[in-house]
């Protein structure tokens, strides 16, 4: 089991200004585009040995950037030519389809629930490579929902058409939808925001993934105050990746 040592140094209790949502694109900063292919990177080599590449992303409390990260390394990832599906499984308070600015009357719900059949709801070629499952009409039963035997049948049908999938989450802090089917994923990528996320809270959401047996892919910390870096004047620090 994978763990992250979490320095009391590096998160300090605080507020942050609201998450921003904007989508990589081609007029995305420098800095933040080359965060993202690093931490793309990254990943490709924690998911390499594994036969799953389903990750699951989350946080320890709301408002701390997982669902922008999840959007833009789901974009990210599909840049390199894979077949990337992104899918909102935060059937609670869900955010990718209006980062994508699209129709969320059905999706991830009412499929599981038996409404619609997969092909009828997943959005084609929101982006190159990319494509989109939104989490549909909230339910009265999300946990049970994404803990049901539907959603890993969905996840393992799905292999066969895609290489990589994105799934975001609720706060693992809040709710537990996200520990309640990640063991059948290839791992967690846990997020958190310098000046907000607590050591305490983190210290916590990680505990509760380790006891759920779940493994933990690495930590990234968002919102970094940036630092000129050792190439001009590109800056590359905006984001920090934690290794397991």
């Amino acid at each position: 089991m994978a763990s992250i040592k979490v320095d009391k140094r590096v998160l300090q209790a605080g507020r942050e200004t609201a998450i921003e949502t904007t989508r990589l694109s081609e007029n995305t900063p420098f800095q933040v585009t080359e965060a993202y292919k690093t931490l793309r990177t990254n990943l490709l080599f924690a998911l390499a040995a594994g036969k799953s590449k389903a990750v699951v992303i989350s946080s320890a409390m709301p408002s701390e950037g997982k669902s922008a990260t999840c959007a833009n390394l789901a974009i990210a990832m599909s840049q390199t030519g894979t077949r990337v599906l992104l899918i909102d499984a935060d059937l609670r308070r869900p955010t990718q389809y209006q980062i994508f600015q699209t129709d969320n009357s059905k999706g991830l719900t009412t499929i599981l629930a038996g409404f619609n059949e997969v092909r009828d709801v997943i959005k084609k070629k929101i982006g190159e490579n990319l494509d989109l499952l939104t989490s549909g009409p909230a339910p009265p039963n999300p946990s049970e929902l994404l803990g049901s035997r539907r959603m890993k049948d969905l996840l393992f049908m799905l292999e066969d058409h895609y290489d990589y999938f994105f799934i975001d989450t609720p706060p693992i802090n809040v709710v537990t939808d996200a520990l309640v089917f990640a063991g059948s994923t290839a791992g967690l990528l846990l997020i958190a925001r310098q000046n907000q996320t607590t050591y305490d809270n983190l210290t916590r959401a990680v505990s509760s993934i380790a006891f759920s047996g779940v493994n933990i892919l690495g930590l990234v910390i968002n919102g970094v105050n940036e630092k000129v870096g050792g190439y001009g004047n590109y800056k590359y620090n905006k984001y920090a990746y934690g290794k397991k």
